[in-house]
C-alpha cells in the first residue's frame, strides 16, 4: 500500500469538488482531489445542452465547458489529481483523517490529512423506488443513464418514449429524445406542480408540445422482452380503473424521479444524515458531524444550478482553511426549517460575519415573504416573487445586524433561528 499526506483531501472532482480544492489551494494548503471516473467533471461532462455558468461567469455555457472552467481553475495550484480511484473507507487516528482509495494506476493508496471534502455528488432513484406493478421489460432507464447513453456513448435508447417525473433530467431529456428523432408522448408527474425549474419547463417541454400530465401517476408497466406501454391514472383515482385513465404505448420509459445524495462511505464513517435531504448534518462551516470532515455540493443536498454548488464549495474551501489554520469557530446557533420550509442548509448560524443560508420551499405561490426569526423575533423579512419546491431559495444573515446583534445585548434566552415562509392564502397553488 502507498502512503500519502495532504493538509486536506477532496473526495469528488465534479463541480463542488473542485472549486473547494481551488479554494483551498489559493489559501495555502496542499490538496488532492480523488476521481471515480477517469476524467474530472462529474456529470457535468454528459450535460451538454446549455444554461450553466449564468451566476458563476455571467456566459452560458454547457456542461462540459463549465467543467473546463472548473479544471482551468487549478492551473498553477499544487492540488494533486488521483483520477479512476475508488474511495473505500474514511477513518479518523488520533486527530487525523486517514481516507483509503485505489485505482488500476496507483494501487492502494492510504491518504492521511487533516480534512477530508465530501463532494461526490448524489445519484438517481430508479424503477425499484417506485414499487411501479407490472412485468420487467428491458427499455427502462433512468434519465441520467439515457443522458449517458445518448451524449457520450452515441446510443439512441428507444424511439417511443414517456418520462415519469418532471425534474430537470427529465425534462432536458424530453428535449433531447426529440432531437435525436425520438417521440415524447409525454410527462408524467405525481404531483400538482413540475419538479423542475421554471426555465427548463419552457424550453423542454412547450417549446416542442410535448404535453405534461400532473397530478398523474403511473399504474402499470407492460411488455415481454421490451416495454410495450404504461397505464396513466389521475392521482386520486391510482387504481386505473375510474375515470380519466389512460394508456400510452411506447418502447422506452425513462425514469426522473429523484436524486439521493451519495452517502455510503460517510455513513460508514459515522457522519450523521440529514433525514430531509439525505445528506451530512453541517454547522456553520460546513463541518459535519464528525470532526475534520466537511461537505458541500450535492451530497449536501441536492441544488437546481451548478453554480450554487460551486458557490457552496467555495465556502466550504475557506470553512476549511479556518480550520487547518487553528481559527476557532466561535459559538453557533441552531437553524431549523419553520412553517412551510423542508429544509434549511447549513444547519448552524455563525455570531461572527456573514452567513448564507440555502432552502427549499413545500408550496408554490407568488408574493410570498421569508421570514427569520430569533428566539420567536422577526429579525428578517423579504418579499419573494414566486416559490415552488424545485427552485432553491437563497439569502444572507449577518451576525452584527441590528436586530441580531439587539438581541444578544439583551440577554435573550431563546437563541434558536427559524425560517419559514408565509404566502397570502388567497395566491397560494
Amino acid at each position: 500500500m502507498k502512503h500519502t499526506e495532504f493538509d486536506a483531501v477532496v473526495i469528488g472532482g465534479g463541480a463542488s469538488g473542485l472549486s473547494a480544492a481551488a479554494e483551498m489551494s489559493r489559501g495555502g494548503a496542499s490538496v488532492a482531489v480523488v476521481e471515480r471516473e477517469e476524467t474530472l467533471g462529474g456529470i457535468l461532462n454528459q450535460c451538454i445542452h446549455n444554461g450553466f455558468g449564468l451566476h458563476q461567469y455571467n456566459e452560458e455555457l454547457t456542461g462540459p465547458e463549465y467543467a473546463e472552467r472548473c479544471i482551468r481553475d487549478l492551473d498553477g495550484l499544487s492540488v494533486k489529481v488521483f483520477t479512476g480511484m475508488t474511495v473505500t473507507l474514511m477513518e479518523t487516528e488520533e486527530g487525523t483523517q486517514l481516507l483509503y482509495g485505489f485505482s488500476r494506476e496507483s494501487g492502494m493508496v492510504r491518504f492521511r490529512c487533516r480534512a477530508i471534502v465530501l463532494a461526490m455528488g448524489c445519484r438517481e432513484r430508479n424503477r425499484g423506488n417506485l414499487g411501479t406493478p407490472g412485468t420487467r421489460p428491458s427499455g427502462i432507464f433512468t434519465a441520467g443513464l439515457a443522458q449517458r447513453l445518448v451524449n457520450i456513448d452515441g446510443m439512441v435508447p428507444g424511439r417511443e418514449c414517456v418520462i415519469v417525473g418532471s425534474g430537470d433530467i427529465g425534462l432536458i431529456m424530453a428535449r433531447r429524445m426529440t432531437w435525436i428523432g425520438a417521440r415524447v408522448r409525454g410527462v408524467i408527474e405525481i404531483q400538482p406542480y413540475p419538479a423542475g425549474i421554471t426555465r427548463n419547463i419552457v424550453q423542454c417541454l412547450r417549446d416542442f408540445d410535448i404535453p405534461l400530465y400532473l397530478s398523474h401517476s403511473i399504474t402499470r408497466i407492460y411488455g415481454k422482452d421490451r416495454i410495450s406501454g404504461v397505464d396513466v391514472a389521475p392521482v386520486r383515482n391510482a387504481g386505473g380503473e375510474a375515470s380519466g385513465a389512460f394508456h400510452i404505448p411506447c418502447d422506452t420509459l425513462l425514469l426522473s424521479v429523484g436524486l439521493v445524495p451519495e452517502n455510503e462511505i460517510s455513513r460508514k464513517a459515522g457522519v450523521r444524515l440529514h433525514p430531509e435531504t439525505g445528506g451530512p448534518v453541517v454547522d456553520a462551516r460546513y463541518m459535519t458531524s464528525v470532526t475534520g470532515i466537511f461537505a458541500c455540493g450535492n451530497v449536501l443536498h441536492v441544488h437546481d444550478l451548478v453554480d450554487y454548488a460551486s458557490e457552496e464549495a467555495r465556502h466550504c474551501g475557506q470553512a476549511v482553511l479556518d480550520y487547518l489554520s487553528g481559527v476557532s469557530a466561535g459559538e453557533q446557533l441552531r437553524v431549523g426549517a419553520g412553517r412551510n420550509v423542508k429544509y434549511v442548509v447549513p444547519g448552524r448560524f455563525a455570531l461572527t460575519g456573514k452567513n448564507r443560508f440555502y432552502l427549499r420551499s413545500m408550496i408554490t405561490g407568488t408574493g410570498a415573504r421569508l421570514c427569520v426569526r430569533l428566539g420567536g423575533i422577526e429579525v428578517l423579512r423579504r418579499k419573494l416573487p414566486y416559490v415552488q419546491p424545485s427552485e432553491m431559495i437563497s439569502f444572507d444573515l449577518a451576525a452584527d445586524e441590528d436586530a441580531i446583534s439587539s438581541r444578544f445585548t439583551t440577554g435573550g434566552d431563546e437563541t434558536d433561528l427559524e425560517v419559514s415562509l408565509e404566502i397570502p392564502e388567497k395566491e397560494g397553488a
